[in-house]
């Protein structure tokens, strides 16, 4: 007689992975300034995916497919590296686009990084996260990502020398973020954050 279905042995679950990233978030203040800016480029644009304000984010490190088991001890692991950091002032630093050598896929609003200052934060979680992701290899460029564009469309002339309100900010924390994908549209999920200088 076969076995009832209930009664079948069952192949354990796997826990789907998590897109996780560490980042700045910068303040209100900040956000509004690069609103102004771009405003006049959304509507020159308009063909381009324009991210909206509440994803703007100084990524420092994508950590990518994250098994959720390891999410605790990530947590824990960038609230130390966070804790034997000061808080430092950083601003926003005008428009540009990536790649530079070719058609731009990418917009954004420059974060000013001149004294390397979140460079050293991101060196420091990189160096605090080895043990489970890989190391970055390409030096960190702070920027908000504000929209993506098909490379087949030609950026108009200007949009690098649009005048930004160079807001100035103090980084006091890093956030822990899980990336939702699905629908056309991604979402962020704070899971954490971590304060500098507690150490």
């Amino acid at each position: 007689m076969a076995r009832a279905r209930a009664d079948r042995p069952t192949e354990p679950t796997r826990e789907r992975a998590l897109r996780l990233f560490v980042a700045v978030d910068p303040p209100e203040t900040a956000r509004e300034a690069v609103d102004v800016a771009i405003a006049p480029w959304r509507r020159a644009i308009p063909e381009a995916r324009w991210v909206g304000r509440e994803g703007w984010h100084v990524t420092l490190k994508f950590l990518g497919a994250t098994p959720p088991g390891k999410v605790e001890r990530v947590t824990e692991l960038l609230a130390a590296a966070a804790a034997e950091l000061t808080p430092f002032a950083t601003r926003l630093d005008g428009l540009g686009a990536f790649p530079v050598d070719r058609p731009a896929r990418v917009l954004w609003a420059g974060i000013d990084d001149r004294a390397g200052r979140l460079a050293g934060l991101a060196l420091a979680i990189d160096g605090v996260l080895l043990k489970f992701f890989e190391s970055e290899r390409r030096p960190l460029h702070p920027h908000l990502t504000v929209a993506r564009l098909d490379p087949a469309r030609r950026l108009p002339e200007g949009f690098g020398a649009t005048t930004v309100e160079p807001v100035a900010f103090t980084v006091d924390r890093v956030c822990l973020y899980r990336s939702h994908t699905g629908g056309g549209s991604t979402r962020y999920e704070l899971l954490s954050t971590a304060p500098l200088g507690t150490g």
